[in-house]
């Protein structure tokens, strides 16, 4: 079965590894190689090429992975962003990819390029995304 992955991260298609649909079905991975922009995976269960057609297009999830050394895009929808000097910023609504840097998209439609982001902390359970950015990125 041809798979379009959305992250970087392999071991989610390592032999052992499960993933699972929506509905709720899981799919064992069996083996899987690189081919081109995608992976050619097995899965326990799909014989053959027929029965993997059958699955064209569903959707598969792997569990989350927890690790503090990582920055993960759903952690920061929905932060508060701040500057060091504690400047309200705005709430992040999505972070959008862009070949230099990705960007933290603002509810006020304003743009913070991740590399700006200097810590990300949870304020009694509320995220904030603490911001260092260069003078003169939030003028008119």
């Amino acid at each position: 079965m041809l798979v379009n992955l959305v992250t970087d991260r392999l071991e989610r298609v390592a032999p052992g590894s499960v993933l699972r649909a929506d509905g709720g079905r899981s799919f064992e991975v069996v083996a899987s190689r690189p081919h081109q922009t995608a992976h050619i995976v097995a899965f326990a269960g799909v014989p053959d090429r027929n029965a993997a057609e059958a699955l064209r297009g569903i959707v598969l999830r792997a569990p989350s992975i927890e690790d503090p050394e990582v920055l993960w895009v759903h952690r920061l929808v929905g932060a508060r962003v701040v500057g060091l000097d504690g400047t309200e910023r705005g709430v992040v609504e999505s972070v959008e990819a862009n070949p230099a840097s990705d960007l933290l998209v603002l509810d006020d439609g304003g743009l913070v390029p991740l590399t700006f982001l200097v810590e990300l902390r949870d304020d009694d359970g509320a995220p904030v995304a603490v911001i260092d950015p260069p003078a003169g990125l939030f003028d008119p």
